[in-house]
């Protein structure tokens, strides 16, 4: 779990099915990881369904401190998109509770493109950033709370 800094190794897990915006992503929760001292591996599944599971598999490896959860789901004209949403959320709130490791839910719910685009760093938001803070933020927490005297 621990690298050369001391501080841990944090799973990226993009969905690619817009590649584009997930490239984005990626690169918005690196600089943020690097920025905070962290090291990371990045893992790419098909799209955001899939995203739980990756999570899982990281957390469970024990080789990660946290995982930051990436993706982009734009409405279209069924139901699919309230069905990959629910689960994508659903299932990565899952596992960072059942493993105890925090995972950043950083995947994009929106109507369309230009919305998409504007929360992935074209506009004030950048939910890749905003994902990799959270956990750089629970992983602050967790060391705050943290026995005295217990490695962090």
């Amino acid at each position: 779990m621990a690298d050369s800094s001391g501080r841990g190794v944090v799973a990226i897990c993009a969905a690619r099915f817009y590649p584009d915006l997930a490239d984005r992503l990626v690169a918005g929760a690196q600089r943020v990881l690097a920025d905070a001292g962290y090291e990371h591996a990045t893992f790419d599944v098909p799209g955001a369904f899939e995203l739980p599971l990756a999570a899982q598999w990281c957390a469970e490896s024990g080789r990660f401190v946290a995982v930051v959860c990436l993706g982009v789901v734009i409405r279209g004209e069924t139901d699919h998109y309230d069905f990959v949403c629910q689960e994508a959320a659903r299932g990565i709130g899952a596992v960072q509770r059942a493993t105890g490791v925090p995972c950043g839910f950083g995947v994009i719910t929106c109507a369309n493109r230009e919305q998409a685009l504007a929360r992935a760093g074209e506009g004030r938001r950048h939910v890749g950033e905003d994902a990799a803070r959270a956990v750089v933020a629970m992983l602050d927490l967790r060391a705050r709370l943290a026995p005295a005297g217990a490695v962090r």
